[in-house]
């Protein structure tokens, strides 16, 4: 039996018993990482213990809009699994209707990464994380802090949810509460590994790419296109390398002058020289996970390259028009590159094999009311 499908049977088991309403089963089950030879399993925090329990109650506290304030979005609103868990808008919407400035991350081998969000360099941790969208009101995401009492009440009334927490937190006396809740979605996000890519199957030595995705490497990685400078290393992030903040958080030259409420880095630091830096995402499954860029201003991957072959992006008309690669924060690596239509063809084929299928399908993620 494969690792995936022996998890699947564990986690039916699990949840046999619980859905029975019998004693759940002894707690403590660990989770069993089924990783290629060049990842070593991620780091977890101190203290921090990646368990089936913990992660099965994480699975389905993301999908249930219960833990929004008004009952009406989950986790999973903002982040579809056969999107590559992101949810295809320009611009997310929150609970209240409120549309957030950002667009919605793809969520996928998140354990690895030293930083969350596009431009929060404090937010170390998927614990750290959680709290922003669950019960963060600037802007209301989830909103759960508004009617906390609610929620709990929810849960602790639910059958599944009565059984499956003491199991997850067998070491609590009253496991109802946000940090246990927050411990349990980061335990289940920490399970969302797509790594079953032609280009996985490629580094193994399990498989070959084709041709054109052979030539599309090469462009990705050449001095010329720098492509590999920022989405380094098997998860095609610097952020999932263990860098310094300097080496994964960029300006790329989107806008001559930045949005007030899309300035990157400097909503934190408030430093002249992090205006526009956003973190470098992840390119695992990025032709799922149209549009791209902190503010999904580019509708397909073609776009994206025509932007960074430009070294910036020209505004015309509106209140942001101006020339990108005149930012003087622009970082020097976005400098512009010329490609044939055979060269640009086949970075699109390479970006294409980064896409895990069975990831956008695998029922031991996926939604566990449906």
């Amino acid at each position: 039996m494969t690792p995936k499908l022996r998890t699947a049977a564990v986690r039916i088991g699990f949840l046999t018993t619980v859905m029975l309403g019998g004693c759940a089963p002894a707690p403590s089950t660990p989770w069993v990482w089924d990783l290629p030879d060049y990842l070593e399993p991620p780091p977890l925090p101190d203290g921090v213990a990646l368990t089936l329990e913990l992660t099965e109650l994480g699975r389905h506290l993301f999908f249930d809009p219960r833990l929004s304030g008004n009952q009406t979005q989950s986790c999973a609103t903002c982040h579809e699994q056969t999107l590559g868990f992101s949810d295809g808008l320009v611009l997310s919407e929150g609970s209240t209707g409120v549309v957030l400035s950002r667009n919605s991350m793809s969520l996928s081998n998140l354990g690895w990464l030293s930083s969350y969000t596009w431009v929060n360099p404090i937010l170390t941790t998927l614990e750290a994380q959680g709290l922003v969208p669950l019960v963060g009101d600037t802007p209301p995401e989830l909103h759960a802090g508004s009617d906390l009492s609610r929620v709990m009440d929810d849960l602790r009334g639910d059958d599944y949810y009565r059984e499956a927490f003491p199991a997850a937190f067998p070491e609590m006396s009253d496991p109802f509460g946000i940090d246990p809740i927050i411990r349990a979605l980061a335990g289940y996000q920490r399970t969302l590994l797509a790594l079953d890519s032609p280009v996985d199957h490629h580094l193994q030595g399990e498989g070959v790419l084709t041709e054109q995705e052979e030539a599309g490497l090469v462009l990705f990685e050449s001095e010329e296109l720098g492509c590999a400078s920022c989405h380094g290393g098997p998860l095609q992030t610097n952020a999932a390398m263990g860098l310094d903040r300097d080496e994964f958080f960029f300006n790329t030259g989107l806008y001559e002058t930045y949005p007030p409420d899309a300035m990157g880095l400097f909503e934190i630091t408030v430093e002249p020289s992090d205006f526009g830096r956003f973190r470098v995402p992840s390119l695992r499954n990025v032709a799922e996970s149209a549009p791209y860029f902190h503010d999904g201003s580019a509708e397909t991957l073609g776009d994206v390259i025509d932007h960074y072959a430009a070294g910036g992006r020209t505004l015309t008309a509106g209140p942001y028009a101006g020339d990108g690669s005149a930012n003087p924060y622009k970082h020097e690596l976005v400098s512009g590159f010329e490609l044939e239509s055979s060269e640009r063809e086949a970075l699109l084929a390479f970006l294409a094999a980064l896409t895990d299928p069975s990831y956008l399908v695998d029922s031991t993620i996926s939604d566990p009311f449906e």
